[in-house]
């Protein structure tokens, strides 16, 4: 981030600082530590503000199975403070950091809701905006907002906490959010399958979901991808967590239940914690410095046409995730490339976003598929209601807004 970024330590610096740029319609770009600076359009902005200074944990009730942070805290001392008392954060917020860049620091809270980012376990107990029971930010007009609570039972009204969660700075900078959080599993294993293509892989992975044995985490890696991981030949993983007595028989029902798809081993706890760490922050993906990288979502059913079509199309690295439905790909950043991701990923009925790339390629090209009509005027006008003058991370989903 350049000289011109604003950092304040509190929440009513923050509110003072952008109140200052709304009188004078000054644009200014968001960030926290900028580790997810690549993500999303280029903003043009004359100034920047940075909710880095704002951290610390603010509330914590293990009993509640609730907790609450500034944005600026960093997700690594959410999660020893969590683990501390045997609880881990729901949605699995990947640490994106090798992918995108190191940015300014560590990852933070705020940069994870305001990115909506959630993990392997998103396919079995929901993504980020699930868990958000509650936020402080504030809006375009420097004006501090608050949307939730701090309980798991509240009446909000208006849900602004799972609106402002995904938004990307664009309505609001998130000063606080509070998160639901669960007891971490006492045991981790991975049933493993080696071998398999997309397409038996994702039915190994669909059957092993819509089995009793408690799958959290479902994911292929295909064989350039699987040595990225620590594993040899292309691996298809299915994750169990649960009370230790209970991990063995569950593991040993899968993969019994898997039998077809080939003879099943086993990974144990250490081994797996690594191996879904690794799925989760995208390292099998193996992108070079140059590539530009999607992630494409779609039915997991859908997911073998859309590697193929890729595959036809470029040097297509990739793996999937969330039992087929998300899709991670690296390749060339180039304007026939991303007219064939986007085309793959409309053929199917799904959509896509372009996660990284150097900010010429961004201003070029579409980072994710147009809206509907209807949608893109309801964008415009929740943009407008939060932000009137359309200073805050302007351009940075949509140009012009």
């Amino acid at each position: 981030m350049s000289a011109e970024t604003i950092a304040p330590s509190d929440e009513a610096g923050l509110a003072a600082a952008i109140a200052s740029a709304h009188a004078a319609g000054t644009p200014l770009a968001v960030w926290g530590n900028a580790t997810k600076a690549a993500f999303g359009r280029p903003v043009q902005a004359a100034g920047a503000v940075s909710a880095r200074n704002l951290t610390g944990i603010t509330l914590y009730s293990p009993a509640e199975l609730v907790i609450a942070a500034r944005a600026g805290t960093p997700l690594a001392e959410i999660e020893a403070a969590l683990a501390a008392h045997g609880q881990h954060l729901i949605a699995e917020p990947p640490d994106l950091s090798a992918l995108m860049g190191p940015g300014e620091g560590p990852p933070t809270l705020g940069g994870a809701v305001a990115c909506n980012l959630s993990g392997p376990r998103r396919i079995a107990l929901g993504a980020m905006r699930d868990h958000v029971l509650g936020v402080r930010a504030v809006n375009g007009a420097g004006e501090v907002i608050t949307s939730g609570g701090r309980v798991l039972k509240n009446v909000t009204g208006l849900d602004l906490a799972k609106l402002l969660t995904g938004s990307r700075g664009t309505l609001a900078v998130l000063t606080e959010a509070t998160l639901k959080v669960l007891p971490a599993p006492e045991r981790t294993a991975t049933v493993m399958l080696r071998g398999l293509d997309a397409a038996r892989g994702v039915a190994a992975l669909s059957a092993g979901l819509g089995s009793p044995y408690g799958v959290t985490a479902a994911a292929h890696l295909p064989e350039a991808a699987a040595p990225r991981a620590g594993l040899g030949a292309a691996a298809t993983l299915l994750r169990v967590e649960e009370f230790a007595d209970f991990v063995p028989y569950r593991t040993a029902r899968l993969a019994e239940a898997l039998a077809s798809f080939g003879a099943a081993e086993v990974l144990d706890h250490d081994a797996s914690l690594a191996l879904w760490r690794s799925v989760r922050d995208a390292r099998p993906l193996g992108a070079a410095p140059e590539d530009a990288v999607w992630r494409v979502s779609v039915r997991p059913s859908a997911a073998p046409q859309v590697v193929g079509a890729l595959r036809r199309s470029f040097d297509a690295k990739l793996f999937l995730d969330w039992g087929g439905g998300l899709i991670w790909l690296a390749g060339p950043a180039t304007e026939d490339a991303h007219r064939a991701v986007a085309a793959a990923a409309r053929s199917a009925g799904g959509t896509y976003w372009l996660m990284r790339a150097d900010a010429g390629f961004r201003a070029a090209v579409a980072h994710l598929p147009d809206e509907p009509p209807a949608l893109a005027v309801l964008t415009r006008r929740v943009k407008a209601a939060f932000d009137p003058k359309g200073i805050l991370n302007p351009g940075r989903i949509f140009a012009g807004i």
